[in-house]
């Protein structure tokens, strides 16, 4: 936190210190910041595959679909200050997580309890039709939600415009997660507006409304009494087959205490344009969280304790298959990280003006936290101005990573270890990424929608992949429209 409260004190200096910068101009003539009101329209398209999801303990359909919309709309408050406001959802549809009650299969266990906090039904679940599958998604009530939040954001610039200061706050939602953001930062240009340095800081206090598996939130619910609630007539089977009262999850199965995620973060960036054809910029940001940090819905299996089962006994040789489609594996216990985290992306930019045509974007970033990981980034995008109006964007992005110090696949940790997690995005990999955009513009804003003309449409495709086998792919659409 030192690093934190050392940036802080930098942050109000370089405020104070450039302060007086909007008092020495005020009687020079200024272009407005905004000339008038701008709206965007953004939408998305988004479905991923894989074979390790993290809610069935590392291994288990990836597979989600997302669609996802918002609308920002920036307003001239006057010729200085800039109002903008954003608002938007984001609703997937996710076999992985549906598995936080797996039982919910097809409807075959339609008594066989809710994946939420809500209590279950007193009905009896029958052992022959009670089942699950890692490999199949369920129809659990965590299998679809929808994201909502709203930005807000203002912004005032000096009279010589060579200096601004902005403050946001924000607000998401979830079914099972709630965030609060706020913030600001301050932009300072320099030597005829060739170099700026800006400094930001953001807040975000978060709070879980948890939701946990199963079978161990229904564990819980009867203080491990295996007769009783959801485990009233379902047959517990052991490795072999055989049925077995003998199944307990670590230490009882306890839930999250602290139901807080908190982050705090600085950010220092260097822009400088070093002739009429080249730019280059730096940053770095330094990130602190505290809370809790693991996800409460995802599981974690021990190499060191007896396996033990719900569903079809035969198919229990077979569980890792893509075949198995009857059978679950009660969790050991759910994910648990350190309550602490603090991470340094470093980075820097690089563009090139090569000629009317061509353009050269790059990006490098390094990455590093105190749970072991550390990662790189690389890409590169090329615009190549197609008529005065198309613009195409070719991109491709190369990352490579190293694994967290609390990472296992399926079943290789270890019931004695303090923290522990299946999450294969906290695993060692390498992605790469292919992307290709259409840009129109119109300066002239001929196209209208009521009182707006059509400045701008952008249509991009991303495809990802790494090598753990996980894939995915993106569509984005925006649109600008300006008042006239």
């Amino acid at each position: 936190m030192s690093i934190l409260k050392n940036i802080s004190i930098l942050f109000l200096l370089f405020f104070i210190s450039f302060a007086v910068a909007q008092e020495k101009d005020k009687k020079e003539y200024k272009k407005r910041v905004l000339e008038t009101a701008e709206v965007d329209f953004i939408s998305s398209y988004y479905s991923q595959d894989g074979n390790n999801a993290s809610v069935t303990g590392g291994i288990g359909n990836e597979h989600l679909t997302d669609v996802a919309s918002s609308i920002v709309i920036s307003l001239p408050l006057n010729a200085d200050d800039v109002l903008t406001v954003e608002a938007g959802f984001s609703a997937y549809t996710s076999a992985s997580s549906s598995n936080g009650n797996p039982f919910d299969t097809s409807g075959a266990s339609r008594n066989g309890g809710d994946d939420d906090d809500d209590e279950y039904d007193d009905k009896r679940a029958v052992a022959s039709n009670t089942i699950g599958s890692p490999w199949v998604a369920s129809s659990g009530a965590s299998k679809s939600d929808v994201w909502t939040t709203v930005n807000m954001a203002y912004a005032h610039s000096s009279d010589s415009r060579n200096f601004t200061w902005d403050s946001h706050v924000s607000f998401s939602s979830e079914y099972d997660y709630t965030s609060f953001g706020f913030g600001g930062g301050i932009l300072q240009q320099f030597n005829e507006k060739n170099t700026s340095i800006g400094i930001s800081g953001s807040v975000y206090l978060d709070t879980w409304d948890p939701v946990y598996p199963t079978e161990l939130k229904s564990y819980n619910d009867v203080n491990g009494n295996l007769n009783l609630g959801f485990f009233s007539g379902i047959s517990i089977l052991n490795q072999n087959g055989n049925q077995s009262k003998s199944w307990r999850p670590k230490n009882g199965f306890d839930k999250i205490q602290n139901k807080e995620r908190n982050s705090f973060s600085a950010s220092v960036s260097f822009s400088h344009i070093i002739n009429k054809r080249a730019q280059i910029s730096v940053f770095a940001d330094f990130v602190q969280q505290q809370g809790w940090l693991a996800n409460p819905l995802q599981r974690v299996y021990f190499a060191d304790i007896a396996n033990y089962y719900i569903g079809n006994a035969s198919s229990i040789s077979n569980y890792g298959s893509k075949q198995n489609s009857d059978v679950f594996q009660l969790a050991d216990d759910i994910e648990r990280l350190p309550n602490t985290r603090f991470k340094i992306p470093i980075g820097m930019r690089f563009n090139y003006y090569i000629n009317e045509m061509f353009v050269l974007r790059t990006y490098y970033r390094y990455y590093s936290d105190n749970w072991g990981i550390t990662s790189q980034t690389a890409s590169v995008e090329v615009p190549v101005k197609i008529t005065d109006k198309f613009t195409l964007y070719p991109s491709y992005r190369y990352y490579i990573q190293t694994a967290a110090n609390y990472f296992a696949p399926f079943e290789k940790h270890l019931s004695t270890q303090n923290y522990y997690t299946s999450d294969f995005d906290l695993s060692a990999y390498n992605s790469m990424q292919l992307g290709v955009g259409i840009s129109y513009t119109d300066i002239f804003t001929k196209s209208h929608l009521w009182k707006f003309g059509l400045k701008s449409v952008d249509v991009k495709l991303y495809q990802y992949k790494r090598n753990s086998g996980f894939n995915s792919g993106i569509i984005n659409v925006g649109m600008k429209f300006i008042m006239d």
